[in-house]
């Protein structure tokens, strides 16, 4: 969606390549962004679960791919993580056990997601608030199946999965959902501007 006008622009007068390249060069990206965005992270004493980058990349993703293109690459990030790939956060790696762990919530989530954000931002104009808006969906949705999943896994009440598996990230998801807005809306303005110039 915004990902091929995007590079459509940038990159068509150097590198011809079909729609469909720049539908895999996008899912691809974003699904190395995603895991890179992995070994950004920060791990809390007190819980499982750590303060990654990698919400930015989903939620920037969704927007950027749209919705099909968006859950793919976060479907290919757990594909090549529950292979055994070393991509998801925290120093045990990969494999099918760690989507069934404790953080399983979260990775799940990212699909989601960047699914509802794809779907959501799908609006060609809209404007910073409500990508501001859209993305706190795609994080509450992150956060919700996280802390749900988390809870379950631990055998722990609501009110601690809450403690472990939410409040201690507000802050910094809401930090990159703006950052995520931010850059979203930047494209799109640029897009808009070079458009108009053509």
């Amino acid at each position: 969606m915004l990902i091929t006008q995007s590079l459509k622009l940038t990159l068509a007068r150097e590198i011809p390549l079909s729609r469909t390249s720049y539908n895999l060069l996008g899912v691809a990206s974003f699904t190395a962004l995603t895991a890179l965005g992995a070994f950004v992270w920060i791990p809390l004493p007190f819980t499982p679960v750590p303060i990654t980058l990698q919400t930015f990349f989903v939620l920037l993703g969704g927007a950027i791919l749209g919705r099909r293109l968006g859950a793919s690459s976060q479907l290919l990030y757990l594909g090549l993580g529950g292979l055994g790939l070393p991509i998801f956060a925290g120093v045990s790696g990969g494999g099918l056990s760690r989507l069934v762990g404790p953080t399983g919530g979260y990775l799940i989530g990212f699909v989601l997601a960047a699914y509802l954000v794809g779907r959501m931002a799908k609006k060609k104009k809209a404007n910073l608030w409500s990508l501001m808006l859209i993305m706190g969906v795609g994080e509450g949705i992150i956060l919700f199946l996280g802390t749900l999943w988390l809870a379950c896994v631990l055998r722990i009440g609501i009110g601690q999965g809450l403690y472990l598996g939410l409040i201690p990230f507000l802050p910094g998801d809401m930090v990159k959902l703006a950052a995520a807005a931010s850059v979203c809306y930047g494209m799109q303005s640029k897009l808009t501007t070079s458009s108009n110039k053509q």
